[in-house]
């Protein structure tokens, strides 16, 4: 399908697609078995100018929006969801900078994120405070010019490998989601320290820690917006980040899609291809459909971010959970074709199969992206 991209737009698509075939696609299955995270492979999207497609030109980047981030998140993920994370969860980092930063605060931390020499997380999960954001437990309690944060955020995507973290802490526990605060950390700040690295199912290229902080000093100027805004910075990051999330879900997919076909040409039964056998051919026709309805949805949400229009929370959460759910379903009827082979992993489509179920987590569970699309919808409907 033609989405009509620009020219800059197809040049972006085309060099993450090059670097994802020629340079992560060789290294997936080792850095996945080994937990290794993807310096290397940083170094070269700093290299191809990547890092910095989403961030304003004046601040270093090359001015590009969330369909550029999408486009690169794609094609990164085709070869391996975990290596696409230190890219696509750097942007999810760097977003409340972007959307509630000073100038001084984009120019100071915005030119070496653009550049690649510096990647970003964001801190908002915590044990008791998953899907209730509101919940969260540490505290950023403020001390002449200083703000000291106590407590410890969990499963934070390239946590102990970022060196710039956007944290979500509570100013004043009394008032729930509306006493929390969104401050800049960074990396090396006395009383901020990691907790071990999670061993996990899938994406295990990445990263993730936890934050720990005791103590921890940060100058009053590392304030994000104002106190009280903490929730609202995070879930108007949400909605800038979701589509970034369902891209990825999209990448697997179509990765899994692309290496089941090939498969299925080569796999011979009763004398010829699987792929000439009518029921499995509609099974790889309902999954290119699922994909590309995903693909249309995303570039549209995403098109609509960058038109300047706020009110993309249910786009953002329809695109998050449509294409994550297809996700899942794509690489476990992927992992099927692939008979036995599929479930061992000499062959590389199991992995796709793990790395997809993350994409119905994070950043909001698929069960929470469905009440926020309803309760958009009520909303709607009550204002006619």
């Amino acid at each position: 399908m033609d989405y009509l991209l620009t020219e800059e737009q197809v040049m972006i698509r085309d060099i993450a697609r090059q670097i994802a075939q020629e340079k992560i696609k060789p290294v997936a299955a080792k850095y996945d078995a080994e937990g290794i995270f993807p310096w290397d492979i940083v170094k070269i999207l700093a290299a191809s100018d990547l890092c910095g497609i989403y961030i304003e030109e004046k601040y270093g980047g090359t001015g590009g929006g969330a369909m550029e981030l999408v486009l690169a998140t794609e094609e990164l993920s085709k070869a391996c969801g975990g290596i696409s994370l230190a890219f696509a969860a750097t942007a999810l980092g760097t977003f409340p900078i972007i959307l509630f930063g000073t100038d001084e605060q984009k120019q100071k931390y915005l030119p070496d994120i653009a550049k690649g020499k510096k990647l970003a997380a964001f801190g908002l999960t915590e044990a008791g405070a998953g899907s209730d954001a509101g919940a969260i437990a540490t505290t950023a309690e403020k001390k002449g010019d200083y703000y000291v944060l106590n407590g410890t955020k969990q499963w934070i995507t390239n946590g102990g490998e970022a060196e710039v973290y956007t944290v979500v802490a509570s100013t004043n526990r009394s008032k729930g989601a509306r006493g929390a605060a969104a401050f800049i950390v960074e990396k090396g700040t006395k009383g901020f320290e990691f907790g071990k690295k999670e061993d996990k199912m899938g994406i295990r290229a990445s990263a993730t820690r936890e934050l720990v902080f005791t103590d921890c000093k940060i100058p009053k100027e590392n304030l994000l917006g104002k106190e009280g805004m903490g929730f609202i910075v995070a879930m108007k990051t949400f909605d800038q980040s979701r589509p970034g999330v369902a891209a990825q879900a999209v990448g697997i997919a179509q990765g899994a899609l692309d290496l089941t076909v090939e498969y299925m040409k080569e796999r011979k039964q009763f004398g010829k291809s699987i792929s000439s056998f009518q029921g499995l051919q509609f099974m790889l026709a309902d999954m290119a459909t699922q994909i590309e309805a995903s693909r249309a949805l995303i570039y549209a949400c995403a098109r609509m971010i960058d038109s300047g229009n706020s009110k993309v929370g249910k786009d953002s959460a329809m695109a998050k959970l449509f294409a994550s759910d297809m996700a899942m379903r794509v690489t476990t009827d992927c992992v099927q074709l692939f008979g036995g082979y599929g479930y061992m992993r000499d062959y590389p489509i199991e992995k796709y199969m793990r790395d997809a179920k993350i994409t119905q987590i994070y950043e909001g569970t698929n069960q929470i992206q469905r009440g926020i699309i309803a309760n958009h919808l009520i909303k709607e409907t009550a204002a006619k």
